[in-house]
C-alpha cells in the first residue's frame, strides 16, 4: 500500500519535454532517500493540458505541477513528498487558493469538459491492464458476450445516436448494421488511427492513454457484425501509441480477453496492427483498406461499400479511434446516457486538438451544441497578447474556418455544414487578427496538392491549378477573372473528385471566400495583404519620429538594405530589401512597421 501517488504525463507532447527523464528521476531521488516503498511513480497518457507540460499530478492532495523540468525534482521529493509541503511556484495557478488545493474539474479548462472517449486518459497507466480492468475495463464486452444478442448490441449502438466521429458523421448503428447482414465466410473491423490533419491528436492521445477501450470496443464491433478479426491502421509515426497498443493486445490475448471462445461464449476474435507511412488519403477507409492489403494506398469507387465489399473484399466495418473510445461506455451505461448529451441530431460529446493562436494548447472533450465562443474563451482561455479573435479552422484541410462573427454557433454536424464547414475529425485551429485568410486557404491547399494520390484528374490537375491562382493573388499578380475561375473550380472538384480527400480539398478556399472575400479582393485590386503577412505585398518603412538611430536594424540587415547615420532616424531601400522581417524584430523602439 501506497501512500501517495505520482502521476507524470507520459503522452507524446509531454514526453517531448522530457517527461521521461523526470519519471527516471523520481524514481531515483525517490530510491535515494527511501521512499520507493511509500511513492508510486506511474506514467499516464495526456491529461489535455498540454501546453502545460510536463504535468504531474500527486494523489491524494490532487496538487497539480506545470512545466515539470528535471532539475525540479529533488526539491519536490524533498519538500513535498518527504515533509508534506507544496512546491508553490510549480502549482498550476488555477488549482490553488491560498494553502488549498481545488479539483481540477473546477478549473475553467476541465469544468465546461466532459470526458467520455478521454475519461481514463491522464487517470490510468496506459500500460497497465490491472488498472484498465479497475476502472470498469472489459465489463462492456463481457455484458455483450454473455447477456446480450449481436442485434440488441447494434440497437444500442443506434439507439444510442453515436455518429462517426473521423468527420463524416455517418451513424455508427447503422454502418454496424450493413456488415451484420451480409452473409460471408469472413468479416472484418477496421479502425482508422491514420489520423494526418495538420493540428490534430485526438486519436494519437486515445491510443495513448487508453489503448485497452479500443480493443474492447473492436471486440465487441466483431461479435456485433459478425467479424473475426480485425485491424488498426496506424501512422508508423506514432512510436508511443503503436507500442502502447501492441502491449495492450499482448495482454488482452494472455488474459483471454482476444482469441479463441471469449468469455467461454464461443465468439472468436483478434486484432493485428498495420502501420502506414503517412499518406493523408489513407484515411479515407478504401485507400486505408487497399493499404492494409499491402497495395499502394488509393481510394476505391464506390460502390460496392466496405460492408459489402471490403478488406481483402469482404465484408468490413470501419470506425475511427474516437468512434470506437465511446463504445464501451455506452454499452455498460446504455443509450440513453449517450443520447441525453449533445443535440438531438449529433448526441455524445467531440474531442478537439486545440492549437493555433490559443492560451490554453490541448485537448479537449466538449458535449455536442458546446459553442464555438465557449470552447475558445472559456475552456481555451482567449486569444495571446491581447490579440483579437479572428477565426478557427475546423476539419483542417478537408474542413473550413467559422469566422468572429459566428462565434455563438453551437459545433455539431448540423450547424457545421449549415455555414459551410465540418466537423472533420476534431483539429480545430485558432487564429487571430494577425492572419491572412487567403494564406491560411493556401497552407491548407498545397497540403492536399501534395497529398493526393493521383488517381484522379480533378484532384491530381484541379488542384494544382487551384494552388497557381492562389499563388497569383498572394504575388499581387491576380485579376478579379481568376478570383472568379477559383471558385468555379473549386466547385467543380468537390463535384468529380473520386474521394473525400478531392470532394473536401476546395472547403479551406470556399470557406474564406464566403467569410473573407474583402481579404481576397484587397489582395487583387489594391495589391495589399491585410494582415501583412503576404510577402510579394508588403514593404518596411522606418518612421521617422520614432526611430533613435541605435544602427542595430542596419547592422541585423542581411542585404544591407538598411542606412543611416548613428542617432538619425534610418532609412530602408525598398528595392534591396527581401522582407525578411529581421529589422521588425530587432527594433527595441517599434520604429520599423508593415504597410
Amino acid at each position: 500500500m501506497y501512500r501517495s501517488h505520482v502521476l507524470v504525463c507520459g503522452g507524446t507532447g509531454c514526453t517531448s519535454s522530457h517527461s521521461a527523464e523526470i519519471i527516471e528521476a523520481l524514481e531515483s531521488e525517490l530510491k535515494a532517500k527511501g521512499l520507493e516503498n511509500e511513492i508510486k511513480v506511474i506514467k499516464t497518457g495526456c491529461f489535455g493540458l498540454c501546453a502545460l507540460g510536463p504535468i504531474m499530478i500527486v494523489y491524494p492532495e490532487g496538487c497539480f505541477y506545470s512545466e515539470v523540468k528535471v532539475e525540479d525534482v529533488p526539491e519536490i521529493v524533498e519538500e513535498h513528498l518527504l515533509k508534506g509541503r507544496m512546491v508553490k511556484r510549480l502549482i498550476y495557478d488555477e488549482t490553488i487558493t491560498k494553502d488549498e488545493i481545488k479539483p481540477l474539474n473546477e478549473t475553467n479548462f476541465y469544468k465546461k469538459q466532459h470526458r467520455i472517449a478521454l475519461r481514463n486518459c491522464g487517470v490510468i497507466d496506459p500500460e497497465s491492464i490491472e488498472e484498465y480492468i479497475a476502472m470498469d475495463g472489459y465489463q462492456a464486452l463481457a455484458k455483450c458476450l454473455t447477456e446480450m444478442t449481436p442485434e440488441e448490441v447494434i440497437q444500442v449502438v443506434k439507439d444510442s445516436g453515436l455518429r462517426g466521429r473521423g468527420g463524416g458523421g455517418f451513424p455508427t448503428g447503422l454502418k454496424w448494421s450493413f456488415t451484420a447482414k451480409n452473409a460471408a465466410d469472413q468479416k472484418y473491423v477496421v479502425c482508422n488511427a491514420d489520423e494526418g490533419d495538420p493540428g490534430a491528436f485526438m486519436d494519437r492521445s486515445v491510443l495513448e492513454g487508453d489503448p485497452h477501450c479500443i480493443v474492447e470496443a473492436m471486440t465487441i464491433c466483431g461479435y456485433a457484425t459478425g467479424a473475426t478479426e480485425g485491424y488498426v491502421y496506424v501512422r508508423a509515426e506514432y512510436p508511443i501509441a503503436v507500442s502502447r497498443l501492441d502491449k495492450a493486445i499482448k495482454d488482452a490475448r494472455e488474459n483471454g480477453l482476444l482469441g479463441k471462445n471469449i468469455f467461454n461464449s464461443g465468439f472468436d476474435f483478434d486484432l493485428h496492427i498495420r502501420l502506414g507511412a503517412g499518406a493523408f488519403v489513407c484515411g479515407e477507409e478504401t485507400a486505408l483498406m487497399t493499404s492494409i492489403e499491402g497495395n499502394r494506398g488509393e481510394p476505391r469507387p464506390r460502390p460496392p461499400y466496405p460492408a459489402v465489399k471490403g478488406l481483402f473484399g469482404k465484408p468490413t466495418t470501419e470506425n475511427n479511434v474516437e468512434t470506437f473510445a465511446n463504445i464501451p461506455q455506452i454499452i455498460l451505461n446504455g443509450a440513453e446516457f449517450f443520447s441525453s448529451m449533445g443535440t438531438e441530431k449529433s448526441a455524445g460529446t467531440k474531442v478537439f486538438a486545440l492549437g493555433g493562436k490559443i492560451n490554453n494548447t490541448g485537448l479537449v472533450e466538449v458535449p455536442m451544441g458546446t459553442t464555438l465562443r465557449e470552447v475558445i474563451e472559456d475552456i481555451g482561455g482567449g486569444i495571446p497578447n491581447g490579440k483579437k479573435f479572428k477565426a478557427a479552422q475546423t476539419g483542417g484541410p478537408s474542413g473550413g474556418c467559422i469566422p468572429a462573427s459566428l462565434m455563438d454557433t453551437p459545433i455539431d454536424y448540423d450547424n457545421l455544414t449549415a455555414i459551410g464547414c465540418m466537423m472533420g475529425s476534431g483539429g480545430l485551429i485558432v487564429m487571430d487578427e494577425d492572419n491572412c485568410m487567403v494564406d491560411i486557404a493556401k497552407f491548407f491547399l498545397d497540403f492536399t496538392v501534395d497529398e493526393s494520390c493521383g488517381k484522379c484528374t480533378p484532384c491530381r490537375i484541379g488542384t494544382k491549378r487551384m494552388m497557381e491562382i492562389l499563388e497569383k493573388i498572394t504575388d499581387g499578380k491576380a485579376t478579379l477573372e481568376d478570383l472568379d475561375e477559383l471558385e468555379k473550380l473549386a466547385y467543380y472538384i468537390k463535384d468529380n473528385s473520386l474521394c473525400g480527400l478531392g470532394q473536401t480539398a476546395p472547403n479551406p478556399v470556399l470557406a474564406t471566400l464566403r467569410f473573407f472575400k474583402d481579404e481576397y479582393i484587397a489582395h487583387i485590386v489594391d495589391k495589399k495583404c491585410p494582415a501583412g503577412v503576404c510577402k510579394a505585398l508588403l514593404s518596411y518603412v522606418i518612421v521617422e519620429d520614432k526611430c533613435k538611430g541605435c544602427t542595430l536594424c542596419s547592422k541585423k540587415c542581411p542585404v544591407g538594405a538598411i542606412s543611416g547615420s548613428v542617432k538619425n532616424p534610418h532609412v530602408i531601400d525598398t528595392t534591396k530589401c527581401i522582407k525578411c522581417g529581421v529589422c521588425m524584430d530587432s527594433c527595441k523602439f517599434g520604429a520599423i512597421i508593415k504597410k
